[in-house]
């Protein structure tokens, strides 16, 4: 455990419970909007090749190069 976390672990520490529990709260809305977002890429990247047709095709490319 680096300094850095203990320093965190021990301010957490020092906090009323009611506030630990919004700390919590906190870190689990962070995590949320993490997985959020590693869901949303890994779907980005899922669905690449199935667009890659529809974008990668000659009628649209004539529309690339206006």
């Amino acid at each position: 455990m680096s300094a850095r976390d203990h320093d965190l672990i021990e301010k957490l520490k020092s906090l009323p419970p009611q506030r630990r529990a919004e700390v919590e709260d906190f870190v689990d809305f962070l995590k949320s909007r993490e997985d959020e977002l590693r869901l949303t890429h890994a779907a980005a990247q899922a669905s690449e090749p199935a667009f890659k047709a529809v974008w990668d095709n000659p009628d649209d490319a004539e529309y690339d190069r206006l």
